[in-house]
C-alpha cells in the first residue's frame, strides 16, 4: 500500500483565506487540503494523516485550542502552525508551549507562512523516522527470548557478566551466550548501541530484576 502523502492541511472557517492559502502553497508544490469547519476536519482525520495543520484560533464550534487539545488526547503529532486574527502574547505562549510550531497573525505574510509550514513539515519527517526506528526497535525486541531480554536488562543496567550470572544463578559462559545473541538479534555492534537501542525501547530505567 501507497503511505499518504505529506500533506498541509488548513482549518479555517474563512473559505476566501482556504482559497488564496490553498493557491499559495500548491504554488510552492505542497500538497493541501482545505477544511471549514473544526468537525469536518475531525471527521476526516485518522491513523494515516501526516503532514501538518494550519490551524485558525477562533472558530464558530471549536476552536483552535480546543483542536489542539483533541489532537494531544489523540496522541497525533500534527505538527500545528497557528493563524489568528486578535492574538495577544498570552494566547501565543499557550499554543507554543502545548507544541505549536508557530504562532502568526493574519493577514499574515506569505514567507513567514511558507517558513512556518516548512518547519513544520520537517518536524513531521522527523517524527515519522522516530517512529519508524522505534518501530523497528520493538520489532527486534520481540525476537528475544525471556532470558535475553532479562540478561539484557541486566547488561544495560551496567553490570557484568559475572554479576549477571550470579544475579541469575547460572554460568559466566551462558550469560556471554545470551548477551551476544541478543546484540545479534537487536543489530547492534557494541555495548553502547545496545544501551541507546534500550533507552529508545524504555528498558533499563530501573535495577534489573533479580
Amino acid at each position: 500500500m501507497t503511505p499518504p502523502l505529506p500533506t498541509v492541511h488548513l482549518l479555517d472557517d474563512e473559505p476566501g483565506l482556504i482559497k488564496a492559502l490553498t493557491r499559495l502553497l500548491k504554488a510552492e508544490g505542497f500538497v493541501v487540503r482545505g477544511f471549514t469547519s473544526a468537525r469536518e476536519f475531525l471527521a476526516a482525520l485518522d491513523d494515516t494523516t501526516v503532514g501538518c495543520l494550519v490551524l485558525d484560533v477562533a472558530m464558530p464550534g471549536l476552536g483552535g485550542f480546543e483542536v489542539q487539545e483533541h489532537l494531544m488526547r489523540l496522541g497525533n503529532p500534527l505538527p500545528i502552525v497557528f493563524l489568528t486574527g486578535r492574538g495577544d502574547i498570552p494566547m501565543s505562549v499557550q499554543a507554543l508551549k502545548a507544541g505549536a510550531v508557530d504562532f502568526l497573525t493574519k493577514p499574515v505574510d506569505d514567507a513567514h507562512l511558507l517558513r512556518a509550514v516548512r518547519e513544520a513539515m520537517a518536524q513531521c519527517v522527523a517524527r515519522r523516522e522516530q517512529a519508524s526506528t522505534l518501530a523497528a526497535l520493538r520489532e527486534r525486541f520481540e525476537r528475544l527470548t525471556p532470558r535475553e531480554r532479562e540478561v539484557m536488562q541486566h547488561v544495560v543496567a551496567g553490570r557484568l557478566n559475572k554479576q549477571i550470572a550470579a544475579d541469575l544463578g547460572t554460568g559466566e559462559q551462558n550469560i556471554k551466550v545470551h548477551r551476544g545473541r541478543a546484540m545479534e538479534k537487536m543489530e547492534v555492534e557494541s555495548l553502547a548501541d545496545l544501551v541507546r537501542a534500550a533507552e529508545r525501547l524504555g528498558i533499563g530505567k530501573g535495577p534489573p530484576v533479580v
